[in-house]
């Protein structure tokens, strides 16, 4: 057979994490220039669009032998396969051409809609939606019980970071974000304040674009010292507080309260003497303050000696360190 006689196959792919309808000119070129489009997936999302662009779709599943068959004298089949695509057609159209027995078509995969940065994370919302609704252990989670668990996704994260362990780093980066995005579903059931994932992302959104004046706005900063002006400028008026202890955590660990509270007393430039008691507990706040006016985090050091103390024990028990 010639080579103009054998057809051609498109094999047309779309991203479901962009809106049906929203091709390439590419794959409405070629859904036009068919000469039968093929689609297996009755429900496929983007059946609609193209009935309405004047595209007459068949719904079947054909086989690797069916499909080189329709393509014969010249024409060309375009099959758009279902979301998970279709595994038993590609292997069997490989499995014709490497028989070398069947004069096989041109053969073409063509996207016709790419995902946008940061298009996994709507199959996130998405998995975890139907966790919550399925999942026994999951569907009975409040934001009370969960509240253990970001705290520990938090320092297992900090943990990856000082080892520098990039293979943990984006796996636990993960589990931080599964905490968000589980917290956010959990407040889509609040009977009288709910709130979604979207609503999440959008204040932040609002929050980093207004404190970033220099960036989306007139404002200029030229050093790191001129951008943290302008996010406390701002985080000033945004929260109207009445002190500078108002918004510390109280419950945080003791060293970082500490180092926060000394932090926020020295950018007011103000003249808080210590208290003056005997004891072990005023003694670490010392140091923490210290600690904070010498640009040292003293939980991040307390760790790093902690480490060596730990290597220091395992040394003593003739084991390697891990």
């Amino acid at each position: 057979m010639n080579a103009e006689n054998r057809g051609r196959v498109v094999l047309l792919t779309a991203s479901h994490r962009v809106a049906p309808g929203l091709l390439s000119w590419p794959a409405w070129q070629a859904l036009h220039g068919a000469d039968r489009v093929l689609c297996p997936d009755a429900d496929h999302p983007q059946l609609p669009y193209l009935k309405e662009a004047g595209v007459t779709v068949e719904v079947l599943r054909p086989t690797a032998e069916e499909l080189v068959e329709a393509c014969a004298g010249g024409r060309t089949v375009l099959v758009l396969p279902s979301g998970e695509g279709d595994r038993a057609l590609t292997d069997g159209l490989a499995r014709l051409a490497g028989s070398g027995r069947v004069a096989m078509p041109d053969l073409e995969l063509l996207p016709g809609s790419y995902d946008l940065p940061g298009a996994r994370l709507l199959d996130l919302v998405q998995v975890m939606d139907r966790i919550r609704r399925e999942c026994p252990w999951t569907s009975r989670q409040t934001h009370p019980g969960l509240a253990k668990y970001a705290i520990e996704e938090a320092y297992e994260l900090v943990e990856a970071i000082e080892d520098e362990d990039r293979e943990a780093l984006r796996e636990e980066l993960g589990d931080v974000l599964l905490q968000v995005v589980f917290h956010a579903r959990i407040a889509e059931e609040d009977a009288e304040e709910p709130f979604s994932v979207d609503d999440v992302a959008g204040t932040i959104v609002e929050k980093l674009i207004h404190r970033h004046p220099h960036v989306f706005g007139d404002a200029t900063a030229e050093t790191p010292e001129d951008v943290k002006e302008h996010w406390l400028r701002t985080k000033a008026a945004e929260k109207r507080r009445d002190s500078v202890t108002d918004g510390v955590p109280l419950g945080q660990p003791g060293l970082a309260l500490a180092a926060k509270l000394a932090g926020r007393v020295r950018t007011a430039g103000l003249d808080v003497p210590l208290p003056a008691a005997d004891g072990i507990g005023y003694e670490l706040l010392a140091l923490a303050v210290r600690a904070e006016a010498a640009g040292v985090d003293p939980e991040a050091a307390l760790r790093a000696a902690g480490r060596l103390y730990r290597d220091a024990i395992r040394a003593a028990e003739g084991l390697e360190t891990p």
